[in-house]
């Protein structure tokens, strides 16, 4: 098992406080493989873990530590794996023959160019946003690009959040929308695996332990998920609505 244990890794490990001590990684059972990886890093081993064991994904989003990742991007991009992923306001871009900021390119979308979009169900209701892509001039596969998505709160207008997106070339805004929100259900879930299963809650002091508990929290979880959707038809609508938890 040692021989593979690196090979698996999923905790992040900060790079002077643990990959670099050498006494605290020995005490805690951090085998000798495993090294320093960024988030960007670890999240393409455990997706290229996903892809090969073949688990459906029509889409990748997450937050700014992965959108801000110019390699994880281009990892995507090289296996033809659509994504929308969170970018940072002052995020650099190619347009109009100039580098500009994520900001300042959406400063400059017409009033026409945003969409009303609802993209799910919230602890206070629908979930409702405006929405505007633009496309980047970036060399994509053929039937693929790149856009910059952009979205605004409708009643404060000021709050902005920025996206680079990559997949087909028909894909909509309605689209792009709906896979940026998809990542709510996602927090949901892991609000859920804390709170019904104990994800969170362990005492472990080793390696290998903090593995086991988050491999049988996670199992405990789809167990449970799996357990809810088929009690409510199949659909599992009702395993992801707001304040309901199976028994």
């Amino acid at each position: 098992m040692s021989g593979v244990r690196g090979s698996l890794q999923t905790l992040y490990l900060p790079e002077e406080e643990w990959a670099n001590d050498e006494e605290r990684r020995e005490a805690v059972g951090v085998p000798e493989e495993v090294g320093f990886a960024t988030k960007g890093g670890l999240a393409r081993r455990m997706l290229s873990r996903a892809f090969g064991a073949g688990v459906p994904a029509a889409w990748v989003t997450g937050d700014e530590v992965y959108g801000n990742d110019g390699k994880l991007r281009r990892w995507l991009e090289a296996r033809r794996r659509p994504y929308v992923l969170a970018v940072a306001r002052s995020h650099p871009l190619m347009a109009a023959l100039r580098c500009k900021r994520a900001e300042e390119v959406v400063a400059e979308a017409p009033p026409e160019a945003w969409q009303r979009v609802e993209v799910g169900a919230g602890s206070k209701g629908p979930r409702v946003y405006d929405w505007a892509k633009a496309r980047l001039p970036y060399e994509s596969a053929e039937g693929r690009a790149q856009w910059l998505l952009a979205r605004r709160s409708v009643s404060q207008p000021e709050e902005l959040a920025y996206y680079r997106a990559y997949g087909p070339e028909e894909a909509t805004v309605e689209e792009l929308a709906k896979v940026a929100g998809s990542r709510w259900s996602i927090e949901e879930g892991f609000e859920r695996a804390k709170g019904e299963v104990g994800l969170d809650h362990y005492e472990v002091r080793y390696w290998d332990s903090w593995h086991r508990h988050i491999t049988l929290c996670l199992l405990a979880h789809a167990f449970l998920e799996a357990t809810r959707a088929a009690a409510n038809g199949g659909t599992g609508s009702e395993a992801t609505a707001p304040g309901k938890r199976g028994g």
